[in-house]
């Protein structure tokens, strides 16, 4: 028993939490470290790319003492990388921004239209293509030190053939434990394959607190244990109670006991 505690505790430290779903201050108010923001809407130049967006953004990470973990690329769903002609230079604007707010990790989103999914078969045009826009964004991010990592509803296989195509290690897993176990995939075992090629995670329990739903999380924190995960959970969390930061410290709670952290 003192092993195990040890052992969560050792997982625990490498681990850090943030949200998707509440801004800089109120993450503050729930006791978290951290938020992941969106980049904006489709336009030629992103909301995030604008330099006085970021100043805004650079002056709140000031005051609370929190960071920006993450960029969301949600436009995506609507303007697919694999068919919007302005994809390659959203990618680029999403890195340079990135670098200038020290965010790590850029979420490249595949679902709606975006999906490269039809069905359970994989689009293999939709895949080309990003396949290669990806692969040329690459070398770009890895210069930023950033990780475009790829969230959509593919299996681990699956990602990690698209991966393998575009061999870098600038382009990872943003791995969705909630859209996973929906998909009916066995999410520890696509965890454990996965291994470090997943950059960031999404926890959520569909319109539930977590924990509450149907996400098996006590089997997910042994498997991240196992992979000696370091990084962040992002919260992509419903509000059941209608109070934003109350969920968000209760779901930050849930995670840090699941983790022994509390």
């Amino acid at each position: 028993m003192a092993k195990e505690r040890a052992g969560k505790a050792a997982a625990a430290a490498k681990i850090r939490i943030g949200s998707c779903a509440i801004g800089l201050k109120d993450a503050k108010q729930a006791g978290l470290e951290g938020v992941e923001i969106g980049v904006g809407g489709a336009a030629e130049k992103l909301h995030v790319a604008d330099p006085e967006v970021r100043a805004n953004y650079k002056e709140e990470m000031k005051a609370t003492g929190l960071v920006i973990s993450s960029f969301m690329m949600g436009l995506l769903n609507s303007n697919p990388l694999a068919s919007d002609p302005r994809g390659p230079a959203w990618l680029e604007q999403s890195i340079d921004a990135a670098k200038d707010l020290g965010a790590k990790v850029i979420l490249v989103a595949f679902f709606g239209k975006g999906s490269l999914l039809e069905g359970r078969e994989v689009k293999k045009d939709d895949v080309d293509v990003v396949v290669q826009r990806l692969k040329t964004a690459a070398p770009r991010a890895k210069e930023a030190g950033v990780v475009l990592a790829i969230e959509n509803t593919l299996s681990a296989q699956q990602n990690a053939d698209v991966l393998d195509r575009i061999g870098s290690d600038a382009v990872q897993i943003y791995y969705d434990v909630g859209n996973s176990t929906g998909m009916r995939y066995d999410v520890p075992a696509e965890i454990r394959f996965l291994k470090s090629r997943i950059a960031s995670f999404h926890f959520k329990d569909g319109p539930h607190y977590l924990g509450e739903g149907k996400v098996k999380f006590p089997a997910i924190e042994a498997a991240i244990r196992e992979i000696a995960y370091q990084g962040w959970i992002v919260m992509e969390t419903s509000s059941p109670s209608k109070d934003r930061v109350a969920d968000a410290k209760r779901n930050a709670a849930y995670i840090r006991k699941l983790f022994g952290m509390a």
